[in-house]
């Protein structure tokens, strides 16, 4: 069933209208090759914003949330790159076995939810974007993206709990997209995790581009890693390999690194340690909002599950500090916003808050190596 979208003959309507179908999906389930959407034409976001918000008419105003400036007077000669990190959690789970029991199950609806989704990414326009938990991708967010410009590449867990769930939209995976417009995509790795040197049902995306202003090389990488208290030395594993990997991408830190992702993984952790004390030289560029600059936020999920509340920091962008600037970095929700029935709601798509900074070229690198 295809929901009311307002006035039928919108420019976009059937754009929309085409991505509620989750039927057609189910075919794609193995498929990891992007969807040809050369010959479609392209999106104003403006448009598609105007036509998630008609969807949106009857639900609570979207959350104003402000950019920090954390600039120290570093000038920069190219427009900053902004990237946005988001577990946007996924259809199945959501509606399924994650049982949120303060959200109605009437606030969880693809059709609208979807809509708050492309909502909160069409308000910041990143240049990058990094998902997780994505089932929709070949029926609604491949299509939608590549029309605004974006390239777009998923891979799957190889046994994702989604496909547990009855009527489901397939396996849901780590997603990345980035304009066209801004780089151009030098080499990409999909990787399959391991732990004790056994391969894992986690996933990473590691990609490297140029970016066509500055002509400087960068690798941004996306992933999700092992869920649930009792995991941390797996996790701590998943990390070491990651890690590895990303070392050999960007030649041992000689290429500039992003690293977006839920870890599950609280800052007292030792994956989070790993991560802190890498030869790569990382730091996590949402520790900057605090007044220190060295604590992590208090939380980036909120969420009321059967066995209690759940208040977590576990999501994360890691940069490389001696190559990178984080000029600005998205406030999260407050306590007062979110509510007493937490996330997710019918003002807010997902169980995870949206990460989003904006990085710059340090312009001598080589000088804090």
């Amino acid at each position: 069933a295809v929901c009311s979208m307002g006035n039928s003959t919108s420019r976009l309507y059937s754009v929309l209208a085409k991505t509620l179908s989750s039927g057609a999906v189910s075919q794609h389930q193995g498929c990891l090759e992007q969807l040809d959407s050369a010959q479609l034409d392209p999106i104003d976001p403006k448009d598609l914003l105007e036509e998630c918000q008609i969807v949106l008419q009857k639900r609570p105003p979207r959350f104003q949330r402000n950019f920090v400036n954390l600039k120290k007077n570093a000038p920069s000669n190219h427009r900053p790159i902004r990237v946005m990190q988001w577990n946007i959690l996924a259809q199945a789970l959501g509606e399924g076995k994650d049982n949120f029991v303060q959200c109605p199950m009437e606030a969880l609806k693809w059709e609208e939810r979807k809509c708050l989704i492309l909502e909160e990414i069409l308000a910041y326009k990143p240049d990058i974007l990094c998902l997780q938990e994505v089932d929709h991708y070949f029926d609604t967010f491949e299509p939608l993206l590549s029309r605004l410009g974006y390239q777009c590449t998923f891979f799957p867990k190889p046994w994702s709990p989604c496909l547990d769930v009855e009527r489901n939209n397939g396996p849901d995976g780590c997603a990345m997209f980035f304009l066209k417009e801004r780089f151009q995509l030098v080499s990409s790795a999909n990787i399959r995790l391991t732990a004790m040197k056994l391969k894992t049902n986690q996933v990473a995306i590691a990609q490297t581009l140029k970016c066509h202003e500055t002509g400087r090389l960068f690798c941004i990488a996306v992933t999700h890693l092992k869920a649930r208290t009792g995991w941390e030395r797996f996790r701590s594993a998943q990390g070491c390999d990651l890690l590895q990997n990303l070392k050999n991408i960007t030649q041992g830190a000689k290429i500039p690194l992003i690293v977006c992702g839920d870890f599950n993984a609280e800052p007292t952790e030792e994956v989070y340690r790993e991560f802190s004390n890498s030869s790569l030289n990382l730091n996590s560029a949402y520790k900057l909002l605090s007044p220190d600059g060295q604590s992590e936020p208090p939380y980036t999920t909120w969420k009321i599950r059967p066995s209690g509340e759940c208040r977590h920091t576990l999501d994360y962008i890691w940069y490389s500090q001696h190559a990178l600037n984080v000029n600005s970095a998205l406030g999260l929700l407050t306590e007062e916003q979110i509510g007493p029935n937490r996330l997710p709601s019918f003002n807010y798509p997902s169980d995870h808050l949206s990460l989003v900074c904006d990085f710059s070229f340090n312009q001598d690198p080589d000088r804090l190596m």
